[in-house]
């Protein structure tokens, strides 16, 4: 659905989990075989993969100012099932966060969002504002005030949507028939 380019680092996996469900049409990748394989997923690692996922969305949506889509586990309780480890270059000495189990989806959630933490784009992760698409996208504006995944679709649709709703209203100086 959305045109603009993918998340830098580990925001892309965030990006990525969060974008498996096409709130629109209902779809969601983490049914399918290919979905979950794109995640290292078993079966049975999709009902928390999708908490974990709508919790995300609902951090996603605040980064934009918006409040959640619906009731959600906050991200630090799921976040605690994926312990992070303190990794050290031995030739460079530089130090990173990463996943104790790079296997769980967790863990790798978890490190990602330290890593762009660290990087200060964390908060650039966002979700549309447009409730029938809640895509994740990264915010690459200058002043980091995006509000949808792509202006050419949500965007347009909001701001026809506004437009109507001022040529409807009673007393619309512009409205003239």
């Amino acid at each position: 659905m959305n045109a603009r380019t993918p998340a830098p680092g580990g925001l892309a996996l965030i990006q990525a989990l969060v974008n498996t469900l096409d709130v629109e049409s209902g779809a969601d990748a983490l049914g399918t075989a290919a979905g979950r394989d794109a995640f290292g997923l078993a079966p049975g690692d999709v009902a928390a993969a999708r908490e974990l996922r709508e919790s995300l969305r609902a951090a996603c949506l605040a980064h934009a100012g918006h409040p959640p889509h619906a009731p959600v586990r906050g991200l630090t309780g799921l976040l605690a099932a994926g312990p992070l480890v303190v990794r050290v270059e031995e030739r460079t000495g530089a130090a990173s966060l990463a996943p104790a189990d790079a296997a769980t989806l967790t863990a790798r959630v978890a490190a990602a969002i330290a890593e762009a933490v660290a990087e200060g784009t964390w908060q650039r992760l966002k979700a549309c504002e447009a409730t029938d698409c809640l895509w994740a996208y990264y915010d690459r504006s200058p002043a980091g005030r995006g509000r949808w995944c792509d202006m050419a679709v949500c965007g347009a649709r909001a701001k026809m949507r506004a437009y109507r709703a001022r040529k409807a209203a009673p007393g619309d100086p512009e409205r003239t028939g």
